[in-house]
């Protein structure tokens, strides 16, 4: 089920500005002077309603996270659920991840989730996929060295794909499985989607590959 779209939804976030950053731009090449501290940063693109990166920043305190949402009515009921805990190793976005290149500067990021992303299955809409060619180029250059992918879908279509082009751009591979939840991992940490998917019997396909 969708979200439905919430009126005034842009102008809702106002009220999270110390949570949701709204010039994100400015802050390319100076994310660690925001968060005043020297820690990684992990990027979640495409962070729905933000259970994931929540847990992430809640289990590891010592490692910065941002994550990036295109739709406003959905990144307002994530900013809305984030903002009671009052973490200081949090931020969102709501950007495009076409614009990563212009908000993050080389080497920046130390890992990308990648967390059941459209998978814009027909193929006059390849490029829009996260592991396409023009987004791969933006990872490699905001990744620092040695800098982590991590994707997870429950799509064979994108899975494969994304195989494909994470070898095609010499991304060394670290991890592949073809069933996620086939055995119990209380360490594994789930989406939205991914309860559902995984309550359903959905095989859930996961990668982790390196730059």
């Amino acid at each position: 089920m969708r979200l439905r779209k919430v009126k005034n939804a842009k102008e809702k976030l106002l009220s999270f500005s110390g949570l949701v950053i709204f010039n994100p731009e400015d802050y390319q090449g100076k994310w660690n002077d925001k968060f005043q501290n020297n820690n990684p940063i992990y990027l979640e693109i495409g962070m729905g309603k933000g259970k994931f990166i929540l847990e992430n920043a809640l289990n590891n305190p010592n490692i910065n996270y941002i994550g990036c949402e295109l739709s406003e009515s959905i990144l307002l009921k994530a900013a809305r659920q984030i903002a009671e805990f009052n973490l200081n190793n949090l931020l969102l976005l709501n950007i495009n991840a076409n614009q990563l290149f212009n908000i993050f500067s080389h080497g920046e990021i130390d890992k990308i989730f990648l967390n059941f992303s459209d998978p814009w299955p027909k193929a006059r809409h390849e490029k829009r996929r996260l592991t396409a060619n023009s987004f791969l180029k933006i990872y490699q250059e905001i990744l620092s060295d040695c800098g982590e992918i991590e994707l997870k879908t429950d799509n064979r279509n994108l899975f494969e794909f994304s195989v494909m082009k994470f070898n095609e751009y010499h991304f060394k591979f670290k991890d592949l499985n073809l069933n996620l939840h086939e055995q119990f991992n209380p360490e594994v940490i789930t989406t939205e989607y991914e309860e559902r998917f995984k309550n359903l019997g959905n095989i859930i396909y996961y990668i982790k590959v390196e730059k």
